[in-house]
């Protein structure tokens, strides 16, 4: 388990119960009374520290490296059903987007996401999450089959941006993202969109249009990465915490903003904490929306959608 340094007290408490274990097993002396107490210390010193957590903090447990990815969640929540499809049908199979057919009990989804690598093979085999053109373009495929034969789309989100090199640009970033951004409000299919993880700027939002976009507690969704920002600003990473205040980029900051509709509860400690739990309320939440949604004919999806994002940003003064 790897600890972030806001979470140093915790690996303290734990270091100290396993002391107080091996010492009760090794002397045979009675030391439960002092392990319940270092328990009960460790409960209340994980609820206060994730009770208080600033916006920076929780970028940086978004980026946790124990934080469940994409196939992560597909494959726990549909198991043995997932049906993973390759290719945009033009350039090539981005390894960094992943999309395919999969079933949550008796109902069938296309899923769509970012994934990103465990260690230094898989993370350059997936661009680091960063997706090319023919990712996105992927994805719209994906979605428009997903649309002929009325299966709703479910899309996790977990980027730190579209990938940016001059081949991606050649073939056209932009304007695949502003297509997806483009087709994605008049798909005539229920779209659920959820940011697991990173949401960064138009990578995210080239596959996050959509009727319900969640996000769990310990994630972010922004124009730009706090880091990116500092060093517009003052030439230097140093001022990422400011940065990450200053952008109101954290689930209860959207929330009040009315750019998402809801805010997943992360189990204590955040999503790699308990990932069983954690997959079992993404796995509720989707299911749950998916009943709301399905009650609605395609014109009522497609005009509601429309007008959710007609209305953001509009002042009222």
């Amino acid at each position: 388990m790897e600890y972030l340094d806001f979470e140093l007290p915790i690996k303290e408490l734990e270091e100290q119960l396993d002391k107080c274990m091996i010492i009760g097993e090794e002397s045979e002396v009675d030391v439960s009374e002092t392990c319940k107490q270092i328990e009960k210390k460790l409960v209340e010193t994980r609820k206060e520290i994730y009770k208080n957590l600033t916006a920076w903090q929780r970028v940086q447990l978004s980026r946790h490296p124990n934080r469940p990815y994409t196939l992560d969640y597909i494959r726990a929540i549909c198991g043995e059903t997932f049906l993973e499809l390759h290719g945009d049908r033009n350039v090539k199979d981005d390894k960094a987007m992943i999309g395919g057919l999969g079933k949550i009990g008796d109902q069938s989804y296309m899923f769509v996401g970012q994934q990103k690598g465990y260690n230094t093979k898989t993370r350059q085999l997936r661009n680091f999450g960063m997706a090319n053109p023919e990712g996105y373009r992927k994805a719209l495929r994906l979605m428009k089959s997903a649309e002929k034969f009325g299966i709703p789309v479910v899309c996790l989100i977990d980027t730190p941006g579209a990938y940016p090199g001059i081949e991606a640009e050649e073939r056209g970033q932009g304007e695949a993202i502003a297509r997806n951004i483009l087709e994605m409000t008049r798909l005539k299919v229920p779209i659920i969109v959820v940011i697991i993880g990173e949401g960064a700027s138009g990578g995210a939002l080239g596959i996050g249009v959509g009727d319900k976009v969640l996000m769990l507690e310990n994630t972010w969704y922004s124009v730009i990465s706090p880091e990116s920002c500092s060093s517009i600003l003052w030439r230097s990473w140093e001022y990422k915490e400011i940065a990450a205040e200053a952008l109101k980029l954290t689930a209860t900051d959207m929330k009040k903003m009315k750019l998402i509709d809801e805010i997943v509860r992360e189990p204590v400690g955040g999503a790699h904490a308990n990932r069983d739990k954690t997959f079992e309320i993404v796995k509720n939440k989707i299911s749950s929306h998916y009943e709301e949604l399905k009650k609605l004919s395609p014109k009522e999806l497609v005009k509601n959608r429309m007008n959710k994002y007609a209305n953001m940003g509009v002042f009222n003064g």
